[in-house]
């Protein structure tokens, strides 16, 4: 078996490389971003590929599709610290076979690698409540946005960049970028001109009204 693993923390990609010694695996790549994923990825070819879903200057979800659109074949098993519905159904809808929270027992993650090499899909027991709880579970509308990304998402409506966001709210880049990440995760969307474009759909409405003025730190998750 070929297993690839995709995460941007070399503590996690160490402790998996750990993990599946247990599988005996022929070879272990590793890549700690979307571009270095892909070019991992056709290298190395692996069996099955563990995706984290928060990477550096990316979406692990984009990189799903990509891999995807590389390989229809691909099998791929997401490994998230999120146990959640919304990321869940958005993983398994661009075709990973499994989905395992990092916060899940480690052997339900060898398990999931298992059952995607035997092309059966797998999600964590955890999760998997989650979903049987709430199986219509869909991405999340702007209603359930937080008030700080509901105020990023007005200041990208108004066509201003990350960097001009970041210096308005007096934060740090990444901490903008970070947070369109996160919305994109949370509504299904694929790319930051996806999220003008929801920004000025939904503008009109009283779901972004006042919180442009707001300003500072406060995230208000």
């Amino acid at each position: 078996m070929r297993l690839l693993v995709v995460d941007d923390h070399t503590v996690v990609r160490d402790g998996v490389r750990r993990l599946v010694e247990a599988l005996g695996p022929a070879e272990i790549g590793e890549a700690d971003s979307p571009s270095t994923a892909l070019a991992a990825f056709r290298s190395l070819r692996p069996d099955v590929t563990v995706l984290d879903i928060n990477l550096k200057n990316g979406s692990g979800l984009e990189v799903l599709k990509r891999l995807r659109a590389d390989d229809p074949k691909a099998r791929i098993v997401v490994f998230s610290m999120y146990s959640d519905v919304v990321y869940a159904t958005s993983a398994r809808r661009g075709g990973a076979l499994g989905y395992v929270s990092k916060s899940a027992p480690s052997d339900e993650l060898l398990t999931a690698i298992e059952k995607a090499l035997a092309g059966e899909p797998y999600v964590d027991a955890e999760t998997a409540a989650l979903i049987a709880a709430h199986p219509d579970a869909a991405p999340a509308t702007a209603g359930e946005l937080s008030r700080r990304e509901l105020q990023i998402l007005h200041m990208l409506g108004e066509g201003r960049s990350l960097s001009d966001i970041a210096d308005g709210l007096g934060v740090a880049y990444k901490t903008v970028a970070n947070t369109s990440t996160r919305m994109k995760e949370k509504l299904g969307l694929e790319r930051t001109a996806d999220l003008v474009r929801f920004a000025l759909e939904t503008r009109g409405g009283r779901l972004l009204g006042g919180v442009e003025g707001t300003t500072g730190a406060e995230d208000g998750n």
